[in-house]
């Protein structure tokens, strides 16, 4: 039975900004980009992440806009390797209660898979493809 990889669907335009920069600064780019999220890095290794839930969760407690991004971002950072299954990437953000996932390959960040990522694939193949994709999740919950 054939699976569908999380680099088949990941997008590949990653952002990325330094643990110094402030909330406001990372707000303004993540809105120029078009993104929900970006990924902190300390020296360019990647450390955590911030997403537009993060903002609301920022906003809530008060935070200043010049705070810097590592003090509110979510870390240790929750990746996926770019050959896992778009099944396993699924288990993950149910467990970890996320919905964006950095992807990994050779231990670089290559791309992000989110839920609306997921959806996308589902929602679009033909009818054959649908039945695949229900197999696999039945198959599956047979193994548990």
């Amino acid at each position: 039975m054939n699976s569908t990889f999380v680099n088949e669907i990941m997008n590949k335009h990653v952002m990325t900004v330094d643990k110094s920069s402030s909330l406001q600064q990372t707000a303004i780019s993540m809105k120029k980009s078009n993104v929900g999220c970006v990924i902190i890095t300390d020296k360019t290794i990647p450390v955590g992440i911030i997403t537009e839930r993060d903002f609301v969760d920022v906003a809530a407690k008060g935070n200043p806009l010049f705070t810097n991004v590592h003090e509110v971002m979510s870390s240790p950072l929750i990746t996926i390797d770019s050959e896992e299954t778009v099944w396993e990437a699924s288990e993950i953000m149910k467990e970890k209660g996320i919905h964006k996932l950095p992807v990994t390959q050779n231990d670089q960040i290559v791309g992000i898979i989110t839920t609306t990522d997921i959806v996308r694939i589902s929602s679009v193949g033909s009818d054959s493809e649908m039945r695949r994709i229900c197999d696999q999740i039945l198959l599956r919950m047979k193994h548990e």
